[in-house]
């Protein structure tokens, strides 16, 4: 290490299980052998009673099994090792599947909205009773779908979004039965496309939310756990901390938080304790206040940084 370019590297440990949504890949498969099992249920039923509601629920769980596909395809992906080209190996891969689930839940609800407004148009004679049976095969199918993934949905933007599909497809469900009850108590046919209209827009803001969420992640937005006020006052407050600066905090992949910042400490500081030990504080520092998998810190004398190149910055 050349004078004044001290270089100090902290590094965590990923997890036993690699990614935040590796543990949970049993679980996804699982659910997609449900999602399949009961898109093929809901595409026969909505055929044989002519319910828009129930095509379309199924239509949903087309893209829900593609989803879970791809979830299971980029945890396969994100788990292998890194190499010298991709030092983070494929770990983004996941949040590249939430995207792409993003995208598609976006296209079925823009979908199932146009052919229920369609249905107004030109109204069907839809089988409710028929439609409370496959109805129910579905509710109670997502349900356990739902319970499958509620644990890994808090930690991973991936298993999330797989969530989120079967929680809409669930509550799809529900305004499948309450359609068919309005139609086989009063007749109304208008009831199939209204419960279409209720499934497209309830799948639309959930979705944008975790597409905010994913899209944060690809910008290297800083976590949204991570009060980097704080932890740039927490760094100041080391013992010999003089400044810092170049402070940078942003996620790999659900799970995997970085962060890497220049730090000016005091010759004498160094001098007294050197810079293992400053080192060391740092990581402890941050390892107690913060959850960051990873962080970097450059150690650099009082000065320093106005000799640094701009491209550095």
């Amino acid at each position: 290490m050349g004078a004044g370019h001290d270089h100090g590297h902290a590094h965590g440990h990923a997890p036993a299980t690699g990614t935040a949504a590796a543990a949970y890949r049993g679980r996804l498969r699982i659910a997609l052998g449900i999602t399949l099992t009961i898109m093929v249920v809901e595409i026969v039923g909505g055929l044989v009673a002519d319910s828009l509601a129930l095509i379309a629920d199924a239509a949903h769980m087309a893209t829900d099994a593609v989803g879970l596909g791809m979830a299971l395809l980029a945890i396969h992906f994100a788990n292998r090792p890194p190499s010298t080209n991709r030092t983070f190996g494929y770990a983004r891969a996941e949040i590249l599947a939430a995207l792409a689930n993003c995208l598609l839940l976006l296209v079925v609800g823009g979908y199932v909205l146009i052919q229920a407004v369609q249905r107004f148009v030109t109204p069907a004679g839809t089988e409710g009773s028929l439609m409370i049976v496959f109805g129910l095969i579905g509710l109670v199918a997502n349900m356990i779908s739902l319970a499958v993934l509620m644990g890994g949905q808090k930690e991973s933007l991936n298993v999330r979004g797989a969530f989120l599909e079967v929680a809409a497809d669930a509550l799809g469900s529900v305004a499948v039965l309450i359609s068919a009850a309005v139609i086989v108590t009063t007749g109304w046919q208008a009831a199939d496309p209204v419960a279409s209209l209720i499934i497209g827009l309830m799948i639309v803001p959930r979705t944008l939310k975790l597409l905010r969420e994913t899209l944060d992640v690809l910008l290297e937005a800083a976590p949204k756990d991570v009060d980097m006020a704080e932890v740039r006052a927490h760094i100041l407050a080391l013992d010999g901390v003089e400044d810092v600066h170049d402070l940078h905090a942003w996620t790999i992949t659900s799970g995997l938080p970085v962060l890497s910042a220049h730090v000016v400490v005091s010759s004498e500081v160094l001098n007294a304790i050197g810079h293992e030990k400053m080192l060391h504080e740092l990581q402890g520092c941050l390892g107690v206040h913060f959850d960051v998998e990873h962080c970097t810190f450059q150690l650099e004398p009082r000065g320093h940084a106005e000799h640094e190149a701009r491209l550095c910055h």
